[in-house]
Parts: C-alpha cells; sequence; structure tokens
C-alpha cells in the first residue's frame, strides 16, 4: 500500500485525489486536512478513515470532534506542518496561496516526496524550496496538468540539450477581448472557464492570465530553466497540456483530455502509468488545435507576473500575496475585475524589491503586500 497525505482535501484537487485513491486498492489515505469544509472533510474521514486530520482554527477543531470519532484532530499551521511529518510516502499540497509554503518545507525536510498542486510555493520561495528539495534528496512532482506535462516530455531527456518550454494556457473566458470590454465584466462571467472545473480563486486567476504567469515563475524553479528560454502560447482546445523544445528543432507534447485525474494519477504512479476510467480524446472530433500568442497589454497581470520572474527577490511574493488579496475581494464583489490589474501594479511599483532573500524575508513581503492591498478598501 503506497501511503498518501492531502493538505486541502476538500478544494478541487483534494476531491480528485480522493477520486483516484478511491478508484484504486493500493493506496491509502493517512492524513487529511481542509480550511473550514468540515461537513465534506466529515464525509472524508468515514470513507477513508485518515489517521489524523487538520482544519483552519481550534473553532472549526471543537466542531468536528462533536462531529466524527477514531480520529486525531489538529488546527491551524501547526496542525498542517504536524501533517506534513506524517508516515506517508507521497504528500500532495493542494491548498491555495501561500499557506501550503511551511508545511512543505517541512514535508521536505522528513525526505516525502511532495505532489506539488500549490504553484504560490515555489512562486514565492522557489530557489529556497529547490535547494531544500535537493538537499534532502526527494522528489518534487508537479500536479498541476502544465508542468506535469512539462515533467513527462522531459522523461528520458538532458537538461542541457532544451532550447524552449512551451507553457499552454487555455486564454480563460475573456481570450480575445480587450480592456474596454474587461472593465464591464461581471464575477459570475469570470467563474466559467471553458474547459476547466476548477476552485474559485484558479479560475479567476485563469481568467486574468495570472494562473498563467505564476507557473511561468513556477516553471523556472521546477526545471532549472532560464526565464528566456519560456515562452506562453494560448492554445484554447486545451489539449496540449504544455510541450518542450529541444536544440535539434524537435518538440516533445503531452496531450490529453482536461482532467486534472490524469496529472494527478501520473504523480502517485510515475514513472508507471495506470489503466482509468477518463475519457480518451478522439483527435479527428477535435479536428485542429490552435495556438496563439497571448495579449499581455490587455491581460496584464501575465505580464506582471513575467516582469517579477525577471527581477526575482521578493517581488515575486508581493505578486503573489497582492493577488490573493485581490482575487478574494472581486470574489466578494468588492473591487472590478480590471481592479486586480491596476492595483497589482500599483503595489508591485511600491515594493522595494530584495535580493536573495530568507525565508523571513520572504514572509514578511508576503505580509506588506497584503496589507497594501487591505488598507485601499
Amino acid at each position: 500500500m503506497k501511503k498518501i497525505s492531502i493538505l486541502g482535501s476538500t478544494g478541487s484537487i483534494g476531491r480528485q485525489t480522493l477520486d483516484i485513491v478511491r478508484k484504486s486498492n493500493d493506496l491509502e489515505i493517512i492524513s487529511l486536512s481542509a480550511h473550514s469544509n468540515i461537513e465534506l472533510l466529515k464525509e472524508q474521514i468515514e470513507e477513508f478513515k485518515p489517521k489524523m486530520v487538520s482544519v483552519g482554527n481550534e473553532e472549526l477543531r471543537n466542531r468536528l470532534k462533536e462531529m466524527v470519532d477514531g480520529v486525531e484532530i489538529l488546527s491551524g499551521i501547526e496542525g498542517m506542518k504536524t501533517i506534513a511529518k506524517d508516515d506517508s510516502e507521497i504528500l500532495f499540497t493542494s491548498v491555495v496561496g501561500m499557506v501550503g509554503l511551511i508545511p512543505t518545507l517541512e514535508a521536505i525536510k522528513s525526505k516525502k516526496t511532495i505532489a506539488l498542486a500549490n504553484k504560490e510555493t515555489l512562486v514565492t520561495a522557489g530557489e529556497i524550496v529547490m535547494e531544500e528539495a535537493k538537499r534532502n534528496g526527494i522528489k518534487i512532482i508537479p500536479v498541476d496538468s502544465e508542468h506535469s506535462a512539462i515533467y513527462q516530455c522531459l522523461n528520458g531527456e538532458r537538461q542541457n540539450e532544451i532550447e524552449k518550454i512551451l507553457l499552454t494556457a487555455s486564454g480563460g473566458p475573456f481570450r480575445g477581448m480587450k480592456r474596454e470590454d474587461l472593465e464591464k465584466v461581471k464575477l459570475e462571467d469570470a467563474l466559467k472557464h471553458p474547459n476547466w472545473t476548477m476552485g474559485k480563486k484558479i479560475t479567476i486567476d485563469s481568467a486574468s492570465l495570472m494562473n498563467k504567469g505564476l507557473e511561468f515563475i513556477e516553471a523556472k524553479w521546477l526545471f532549472d530553466i532560464d526565464i528566456d528560454k519560456i515562452e506562453v502560447l494560448v492554445h484554447p482546445e486545451s489539449i496540449v497540456h504544455s510541450m518542450v523544445e529541444f536544440v535539434d528543432g524537435s518538440i516533445i507534447a503531452q496531450l490529453g483530455a482536461p482532467d486534472m485525474r490524469i496529472p494527478i494519477q501520473y504523480a502517485i504512479t510515475e514513472p508507471n502509468r495506470r489503466e482509468n476510467d477518463i475519457e480518451k480524446i478522439d483527435l479527428t472530433k477535435i479536428g485542429q488545435l490552435n495556438f496563439e500568442k497571448p495579449d499581455i497589454n490587455t491581460f496584464k497581470p501575465l505580464y506582471l507576473a513575467i516582469e517579477s520572474a525577471k527581477l526575482g527577490g521578493t517581488m515575486p511574493a508581493v505578486l503573489n500575496a497582492a493577488n490573493e488579496e485581490l482575487v478574494a475581494q472581486f470574489l466578494n464583489e468588492k473591487i472590478r475585475f480590471t481592479d486586480i490589474f491596476d492595483r497589482l501594479e500599483m503595489v508591485l511599483e511600491k515594493h522595494d524589491n530584495i535580493k536573495r532573500p530568507n525565508l523571513q524575508e520572504i514572509l514578511a513581503a508576503d505580509e506588506w503586500a497584503r496589507k497594501e492591498i487591505i488598507k485601499k478598501v
């Protein structure tokens, strides 16, 4: 039995990971964490019988204690850190936001494989995390469909023969629109992704193309590649999940249905593959695959993310923190969609960048950016 723990088990990736476990006879859940959805967590505890769970705070912990028996219940960041050090072999980090960073570092020090679905971990502290992974001799396996595709394309290939990573993006629900169009969009419009079913935060990030900006930064650290060797391509069909071009002109791509259970399963079984009941694509029905350059003038978050990657230091942490707060405000209908773009740029321009920051400086930059965004509302 392969032992698995999940941080963020009630979110989109967490639920789909449990679906893979549910349909397998050689996977065992050791620990689960959720932020506030204790009703769903209760159902997961009853079905998968973990030894330990963690929730967002002490009040939720006390409520959950009245709902379930036979499981250790923890709370807060300390609870997540304890789960990160349990006796599982693979830790899925699928929580949303900066909160995934500290538990991921704890899991790396415990020498367990990381199935990474929390892109903010590498966006904010990529150098620190990858150095720690190398020091402890552990693998970080990407779960994002795009990074999983690149990971698969690089199997058996040599790092020094990579010419370019081609990171694909669907373009989101507003592909082709201009700034004046985006001024009028509503929350319900931004939550209608054309291809993927995801959590609300990542769906908004996909609409603004910030999701691709975060993935751009993440790819630099995951694959130890220069920024000028990463290119974003809009691919509206979401069938080619990403590609790698090599120095001889060859391009290797990974294709598949837009279903996150494929990269989730691969993270568990790699380098092997396993049959599943996921619908296979029929290229004759798709007919054609299209690619175009992203409009970074209109969708400014992607441009700001690329520029933050070039500057490095604490800039990506500020970018990520400010975006998290702005997306939360948009989801609560306190700001317009385009306010995300404008206020993000404002905070980045105001920040005094720290080159090669330590963990405390990254956390301080994150806190500063959040305060800057919150005080503007």
